[in-house]
């Protein structure tokens, strides 16, 4: 692949043409999402929730965060609980508290089971209260708070003596009367006031009053992820592993793809470019044995990565590029010799359409096929030929693979006189496929017979 943006249509032929391959990835990846499901039992989660009456900062907010998973709160809850072989300490993982809006700590418990999550979330929460109104209780100061509670009997005498003075005064008789009362009055209220003042001041009073808000609600469901979700995870996450190595690879491959990297590679001219019918066994490679067998099986013997072939005209069309080629060839050479048709093995294509042009030379050139090895390039030497044809379909070599054929061709004597590229494309009708079919009968004999000379 070039560095042109992935699109679409990229991702939708590896899907059309690797379906086999990424469905049994896919199957592979949701059983290992349920194995690792086994290795986590299900889990429930359930919270309690604690109101804190009065006026919090949110820094006290969070002290009290922290003191609902404290050691203490939870190692209280794991002695009141008696579970067999669970501790505090493994309680204390499986607890948590947030601090919500509207001065309420969440405390959450996760337990193996529904009742045991609800009975771990109420228990750590009444804890929670019970130990917090204890520091409270331990905290507070006995000298001040006696003297608070004197000040508050003090301040009830008063309202009684105000209360008194308002009776013995004349009621509303005179404006002095009216007066001295509306000012007991006010002084009634500001006394009130101030005890009102004080009672909110005291952190006794007001964190002493923490309120459980209920019991928790029993769960009734698993916390994610689920069994279910890690199996529905695994599937994707290998289907998607499958898809982004396949465009990796591509873009990584160094198959030639471009007819200048392919004439440079081969150091000769483009002759033209030539067209097959492209079938389904034009792109799959031969080869047998049980690796070739799984190969075809998962149906990655087939290039994904190569276009969908475009709709060829008809049969007539494509016998003109390749008598074009025939007349390029015969204006490339200077006298008229004997030529080989190399080939690289393993490319059906390029193999179709050489015998197609040795059909359609009709010995002028007089044309043999022969077929290369890429990993052992091997040519015969030069006897009656002497010239090489290299005949060969884009991005399936790379520069290595078909610089080795040339020089295959240096070491047997032959000058490459040119390149001919071959692409596969779509029968528009069944009357054109058939004619395809009986111009292609010279070319298969014409291949065997190839084959054997070249031995």
């Amino acid at each position: 692949m070039n560095d042109d943006t992935i699109r679409l249509v990229t991702i939708g032929r590896i899907i059309r043409r690797r379906w086999r391959l990424l469905t049994i990835l896919a199957v592979v990846g949701a059983l290992v999402g349920y194995g690792t499901s086994l290795l986590f039992p299900p889990r429930y989660t359930t919270s309690a929730s604690v109101l804190l009456p009065g006026a919090w900062e949110e820094r006290e907010l969070l002290t009290q965060q922290e003191v609902a998973t404290s050691s203490v709160v939870v190692d209280r809850a794991a002695a009141t609980l008696n579970w067999p072989g669970v501790s505090g300490n493994e309680l204390r993982d499986q607890v948590s508290a947030t601090a919500a809006n509207g001065n309420i700590i969440k405390i959450s418990g996760t337990a193996d089971t529904p009742k045991r999550a609800q009975q771990l979330s109420d228990q750590v929460a009444q804890q929670f209260v019970t130990f917090a109104a204890r520091v409270v209780d331990d905290n507070t100061d006995p000298e001040a708070t006696a003297q608070l509670e004197a000040l508050r009997q003090m301040v009830v005498q008063t309202n009684r003596r105000i209360t008194d003075l308002a009776d013995a005064s004349d009621p509303g008789r005179t404006v002095e009367s009216v007066q001295s009362r509306t000012e007991l009055e006010k002084l009634r209220t500001t006394l009130q006031e101030a005890i009102t003042k004080l009672d909110q001041a005291d952190p006794a009073a007001k964190k002493a009053n923490m309120v459980v808000m209920g019991p928790a609600a029993r769960p009734a469901g698993e916390t994610p992820p689920t069994r279910m979700q890690l199996i529905i995870a695994g599937a994707l996450l290998f289907f998607l592993l499958a898809v982004i190595g396949h465009l990796t690879a591509a873009r990584m491959s160094r198959r030639l793809r471009t007819q200048p990297e392919i004439i440079a590679a081969l150091g000769s001219t483009l002759l033209g470019t030539v067209d097959v019918p492209g079938q389904r066994s034009t792109h799959r490679p031969g080869g047998r044995g049980p690796r070739a067998r799984i190969r075809r099986l998962l149906g990655v013997d087939i290039r994904w990565d190569l276009p969908t072939p475009q709709t060829s005209g008809d049969e007539a069309g494509r016998q003109i590029r390749y008598r074009r080629v025939c007349a390029r060839l015969r204006d490339q050479l200077p006298t008229p010799r004997r030529l080989l048709v190399v080939v690289p093995d393993g490319d059906e294509i390029a193999r179709l359409a050489a015998g197609q042009l040795v059909a359609e030379a009709e010995n002028d050139p007089l044309l043999r096929v022969v077929g290369v090895s890429v990993s052992q390039p091997l040519v015969p030497d030069r006897d009656n030929e002497s010239g090489a044809l290299i005949v060969l379909s884009a991005g399936v070599w790379t520069a290595a693979e078909l610089a080795g054929i040339a020089e295959a061709c240096a070491d047997a004597k032959h000058e490459v006189v040119g390149i001919v590229l071959a692409g596969t494309v779509r029968v528009r009708s069944t009357r054109s496929a058939g004619r395809a079919r009986d111009a292609a009968t010279p070319v298969l004999a014409v291949s065997d017979n190839a084959k054997g000379s070249s031995g």
